[in-house]
């Protein structure tokens, strides 16, 4: 059977997609060593050996050649601020610290639309060079900044989430909303923007030393009255915010049960860090359907600690990799995957690169809930993807030459790619970034 003509366009290359988490299930993946990804008005029609599809084109179908490299789903980013770009690399002796000095001042210019609109288009073409095609994006306090980000983001018809940050107390001043007004603009910024084409709205507490009692409560009166939303905070990152979190909740049995307490765990929230759970913290997770984001990248750079990867695996936590920028030190997934890599064999664990890849991709959509949506190549998902050049440094090509299978190629790509190993990154069938016109 032909496929019929229409904007149908085919990509050859080497692919991989995951239909499950590989460190639970056999054949949790699909490798085709000459493929055919073939998409047909932004989403995919089908995905298989190239020899089986090819005489399913119709005839002078578009085919673009990638013969020897890889084309993957795109990488979902389910942690990232884009107000910090411009504090990357900022040094300060732990989280508390970096952000009076670096996050706070920074975070002020964005009550100007002006500036969120071109910060925004240089975050999103970061992670377009990146290979990142979806990502959970904190904004700031400022209803500017989350109409800046969004409307960056639908002129590129990216599928995104965002939110503004709520946070009324513990900062400073220039950055305070309130209980009420956070919630108001909050509400707001959903009928605005959730579900707006691609883009769809996460409520956003900074984490609960920044925001009172009051505003966690209409924070849970706010996910109740909007449940297919999204739910992005931090937990549990560093000693001092957990010891800080104790002394301003002693009735909490934990930092998480904070959240709990005000309605805040349930499917499509994510949590970033979740370094210093216990293992009820963790069997609450799982039983609440919330997902967290691990952050290596910005853990290692600020000393916050190590996640447990074996600890969360055996509480069946939903797990995701994200790059926390501007405490992560880069935009690029590959990186990402290195340090956590590094991250589970500092606690006693191995980190296989299929599982690494999956957590990037079709990890990240599960714990999003957004698998059919996005994160593989089943039909009818939204074409998003990213082109991954093996020979992109003289190293990277020297060693994926010696490469003997498809682990140790993948390794070779998440221990020592980057950006540069990004050919190109589609998103919605949209070519977003072209290394060779660059």
């Amino acid at each position: 059977m032909s496929i019929a003509p229409s904007n149908l366009r085919a990509y050859r290359a080497s692919l991989l997609h995951f239909h499950a988490d590989p460190a639970f299930a056999e054949n949790a993946y699909a490798w085709h060593e000459d493929g055919l990804l073939i998409v047909d008005g932004g989403v995919v029609i089908a995905c298989g050996d190239y020899d089986a599809l090819k005489p399913t084109l119709p005839a002078g179908a578009d085919v673009v050649d990638y013969s020897g490299k890889i084309i993957c789903p795109g990488f979902i980013d389910t942690h990232i601020h884009f107000p910090q770009t411009d504090m990357i690399a900022s040094p300060a002796p732990g989280l508390l610290p970096w952000l009076d000095s670096y996050t706070f001042p920074t975070e002020r210019k964005f009550d100007d639309g002006a500036h969120g609109r071109e910060v925004a288009d240089f975050f999103l073409d970061q992670l377009m060079r990146s290979g990142t095609t979806t990502a959970m994006v904190y904004c700031t306090v400022h209803k500017e900044s989350v109409d800046a980000f969004f409307g960056a983001s639908e002129a590129r018809g990216l599928r995104m989430v965002a939110g503004k940050v709520l946070m009324d107390r513990n900062c400073p001043d220039f950055l305070a909303d309130t209980a009420a007004s956070g919630a108001r603009d909050s509400e707001e910024l959903i009928e605005r923007w959730h579900h707006r084409g691609r883009l769809q709205y996460a409520i956003t507490p900074r984490f609960a030393p920044t925001s009172s009692e009051a505003q966690l409560a209409a924070t849970g009166e706010l996910a109740r009255a909007w449940p297919d939303t999204y739910i992005q905070t931090h937990v549990s990152e560093n000693c001092d915010e957990c010891n800080w979190v104790k002394s301003l909740f002693p009735a909490s049995h934990s930092y998480l049960d904070v959240y709990d307490h005000y309605g805040l765990l349930r499917p499509r929230a994510m949590y970033g860090h979740c370094i210093w759970l216990d293992d009820d913290d963790f069997a609450r997770m799982a039983d609440t359907g919330a997902a967290a984001a691990v952050c290596p990248t910005s853990n290692l750079f600020l000393g916050s600690g190590l996640f447990d990867f074996e600890r969360a695996d055996a509480k069946g936590v939903l797990l995701s990799l994200a790059s926390d920028v501007g405490a992560g030190t880069s935009f690029c997934m590959l990186q990402t995957m290195n340090e956590a890599y590094k991250v589970a064999r500092m606690k006693g664990s191995y980190l296989p690169a299929l599982r690494m890849f999956y957590m990037a991709t079709l990890g990240a959509a599960r714990a999003m809930r957004l698998e059919g949506t996005i994160g593989n190549f089943a039909p009818g998902v939204e074409a998003d993807f990213l082109v991954l050049d093996p020979r992109a440094t003289p190293l990277l090509a020297r060693r994926s030459g010696e490469c003997d299978n498809l682990e140790e190629l993948l390794f070779a790509l998440a221990l020592l790619g980057d950006d540069r190993a990004v050919a190109a990154t589609y998103s919605g069938g949209r070519l977003q970034w072209d290394a060779a016109a660059s």
